[in-house]
């Protein structure tokens, strides 16, 4: 098939141009006079079909390609599609020759190094400013998988300066997340440039910035590995949900409220601790958050608060027996203290100085009290033994301190056999150990 495209004469292309550019002459005249709508219909289908052939034309075939481009039928196309959005007509007629054009224009850039300068020349930014946030799914993947095209270093420049654009993209994938070019366009090109990620951030909705948050942890826990390359750009990515989830997460507390305030920007901040969940995870990205300023006091701060609020009164992080529907906003709340839990364990990781820092913030008979019965919270129990086992790695004194609750009854002897530790006293000294029949975690 590609061999009989390479046979198509230059001439065809230079008559399909003139039919384009005398159909959207029409289209430009039904802009101006609306009056003129209703005689478009020819012309919206020649343009239809012109756009058609130079699609199928360019595909696979740089010999049609470069003809093509050299016509400068780049600029005519982007100049009627830009047109498009400006008229008032039937719907699927105005669609169709929309779709058709914007395929053309994907097609004509694909693995052609020249023509994506020249579609991007044009096309940045109006056009992905028309069509990125079209109502109509279709558009809004054509252009997508345009600008995927399109992309290289030097462009990503122009778009960290139209952040517009970079935002338009992750609302459509929020929205058509089975749509694989928005996607594409964060993960292979956003998420590897921190300033954009930051800037970004800053100017989302909440919605937005759930959906950013999880494209990272995607990324983070995906089956092919973080590159060398990508380790600096994540760690940078690491500080800035560090320093995010430092200055905003004491808004989870007006989920303590009924009706809940503000529960978008809530959800966020929950996700931040997600984020940071699976980045500690990572021993790439462990060190840097280790020794992130005010992080570990934070978690602390935040789950002792959140406790007392369970304690105290019957909300949304209180115990329950009963799990809330999938999607409720209830249901996201229910794993956030074992996911601080979690948080604070991944800190203590082979790290005397966090370790200690526990300890000195009364955060062991914290975590200890907070594993109480709690069928809301199913893996509550899991990670605090998590978090124990890194808390006491190597560490007399925090060794101590759980032996001495025990004895004096502030720590539960069977709740630490059922975590896997018992407390047994040698002389006069009260020693924490792993209980000979450890129940598995």
């Amino acid at each position: 098939m590609g061999e009989i495209r390479e046979t198509a004469p230059r001439t065809i292309f230079q008559r399909v141009l003139d039919i384009l550019k005398k159909s959207s002459h029409a289209v430009e005249l039904a802009c101006r006079d609306p009056s003129q709508v209703e005689q478009l219909a020819s012309s919206l289908q020649l343009i239809t079909e012109c756009f058609r052939c130079l699609r199928n034309a360019c595909i696979e075939c740089s010999v049609n390609q470069n003809s093509i481009r050299n016509l400068d039928t780049i600029g005519v196309a982007v100049d009627l599609i830009l047109l498009f959005r400006e008229l008032r007509v039937e719907p699927e007629a105005l669609l169709t020759a929309f779709r058709c054009g914007l395929q053309f224009l994907g097609n004509i850039a694909s693995r052609n190094e020249d023509s994506q300068a020249i579609v991007w020349a044009h096309a940045f930014p109006e056009l992905f400013l028309s069509c990125l946030n079209h109502p109509d799914k279709k558009i809004v993947a054509y252009s997508s998988m345009i600008l995927f095209t399109s992309l290289n270093s030097e462009r990503m420049r122009e778009v960290e300066e139209n952040l517009s654009i970079a935002v338009n993209i992750v609302e459509a994938h929020q929205k058509q997340p089975e749509s694989e070019w928005p996607f594409l366009i964060i993960t292979d090109h956003f998420l590897k440039s921190p300033e954009l990620v930051k800037a970004m951030y800053a100017k989302m909705s909440n919605q937005e910035r759930v959906t950013l948050l999880d494209l990272i942890i995607a990324k983070i826990v995906g089956e092919e590995p973080l590159t060398k390359d990508d380790i600096p750009v994540f760690l940078s990515h690491a500080e800035l949900i560090a320093s995010t989830f430092v200055d905003r997460c004491k808004i989870v507390l007006k989920l303590t409220s009924e009706p809940h305030a503000d529960d978008e920007e809530a959800l966020a901040t929950i996700r931040l601790l997600d984020v940071l969940c699976e980045m500690t995870a990572n021993t790439d990205l462990l060190g840097c958050l280790q020794a992130y300023p005010g992080l570990l006091e934070r978690a602390i701060d935040l789950l002792r608060l959140i406790h007392v609020a369970g304690s105290d009164t019957t909300n949304i992080f209180s115990t329950s027996g009963c799990i809330k529907a999938e999607g409720d906003v209830s249901n996201v709340a229910e794993g956030f203290k074992s996911h601080l839990i979690r948080l604070i364990g991944n800190m203590c990781y082979r790290n005397k100085d966090n370790q200690d820092k526990v300890r000195e913030l009364d955060g062991i008979p914290l975590i200890l009290d907070s594993c109480r019965l709690d069928d809301s919270n199913p893996f509550l129990t899991q990670w605090v033994v998590y978090a124990i086992r890194n808390l006491t790695e190597d560490n007399s004194q925090n060794q101590d301190l759980i032996a001495k609750m025990e004895e004096q009854g502030l720590a539960d002897a069977s709740l630490l056999r059922k975590m896997g530790f018992e407390v047994e006293k040698r002389g006069d000294k009260l020693v924490l150990k792993a209980a000979r029949d450890t129940p598995p975690p």
